[in-house]
């Protein structure tokens, strides 16, 4: 990276002491204050965790309820698998670019330098708002059910390590709860393992013991919203904030807290008008999740590094690549369909 020169998210160097930009070019106030890379690899293993970890592990039993005992088992097992390749793809192309000073910070960044501007503007852009934001929504929706039953530069090594610490948990976590919550309820599975051990509104366990579950998950869907509205802050912060200032002035400290609260709020209402936990995630999982952990991963790896036509890892990536663009369609329209016949028994704020 050239000195005193923007890195590709626009952040320019910072004055450690004031936390003053050096600088009097247009920045980037989203990136500049929002998607920072300055942590450890601990601190990577644990967003990770957290981003993977989250509301959506609930469905698992409801899956397999769909799929059986192998089905269910393969078919987690080969994402779990594909999941941890495509982000070490993710790391060795992040690595590239960072060596050649142009650090990446978003998918839509990467898309733009790889596969052209118009790629990150029209479709990895709106994939991440809608994936960021459809997450929240499912988020608050699994926290409104609980309410109401409860009355630094990335680099390969840091990425990798941090995979590690995400995938011990994550598989311990998603296997558990898969395995666990289909042999407890079998074919009644529901679209939220939660919704379970609370039929009819009757708990089926001693409240104190389900209070105690609720609340775990509603901490941890707090910790995942805040992840997935990153991109959604880095939008906002770019129009309302002004990055010469420092983060925590009053100038800057305000339009986010305003913003950020009228987000969640925004999602929360949402949640509360749209009932239907299970149909949330895999329509959103569909066209969002599909795309950014199982495609782009393979395409901008091959055309970054352009491997040999003949190379196992091209055709490897590129079978990938297709295979889940089928299944990301195949979902779509199937989670629509299901979606339509759910509406029909619908009720706005039926759940309030």
């Amino acid at each position: 990276m050239g000195s005193g020169g923007a890195d590709s998210a626009g952040i320019f160097p910072i004055d450690g002491e004031n936390d003053i930009i050096s600088s009097s070019k247009d920045l980037d106030a989203g990136a500049l204050f929002v998607l920072k890379s300055r942590g450890s690899w601990l601190h990577c293993g644990y967003h990770l965790t957290t981003a993977i970890v989250s509301a959506a592990l609930l469905s698992l039993p409801f899956a397999f309820s769909l799929l059986g005992w192998s089905g269910g088992v393969v078919c987690l097992t080969m994402a779990g698998l594909v999941t941890f390749y495509s982000y070490n793809l993710l790391s060795l192309v992040l690595e590239h670019y960072a060596q050649l000073g142009k650090r990446h910070l978003r998918f839509r960044d990467m898309a733009h330098d790889i596969l052209g501007p118009g790629w990150g503007r029209y479709f990895v852009g709106p994939l991440q708002l809608a994936i960021c934001y459809g997450a929240v929504i499912a988020s608050m929706l699994l926290g409104e059910q609980i309410l109401k039953a409860t009355i630094a530069p990335p680099t390969t090594g840091k990425m990798f390590k941090g995979l590690l610490v995400c995938y011990s948990v994550a598989i311990s976590t998603f296997f558990s709860v898969a395995i666990s919550g289909y042999w407890a309820f079998g074919n009644e599975a529901q679209g939220s393992v939660l919704a379970n051990f609370m039929p009819n509104g009757m708990p089926i366990l001693p409240k104190a013991f389900l209070l105690m579950t609720f609340v775990f998950t509603l901490v941890q869907i707090s910790a995942v919203t805040l992840v997935y509205l990153q991109p959604t802050n880095v939008i906002i912060e770019r129009r309302f904030v002004d990055p010469k200032l420092g983060q925590f002035s009053m100038r800057n400290a305000i339009p986010r807290l305003v913003f950020r609260s009228l987000t969640v709020i925004v999602a929360t209402t949402l949640a509360a008008m749209l009932p239907f936990f299970g149909d949330i995630m895999a329509l959103f999982g569909a066209f969002g999740c599909i795309p950014l952990d199982f495609i782009l991963p393979m395409v901008f790896y091959n055309v970054t590094f352009k491997p040999s036509r003949r190379s196992l890892i091209f055709w490897g990536n590129t079978v990938i690549a297709v295979v889940s663009t089928v299944l990301a369609v195949v979902g779509a329209v199937a989670s629509v369909r299901q979606i339509i016949l759910d509406a029909k028994t619908y009720r706005l704020f039926a759940n309030m």
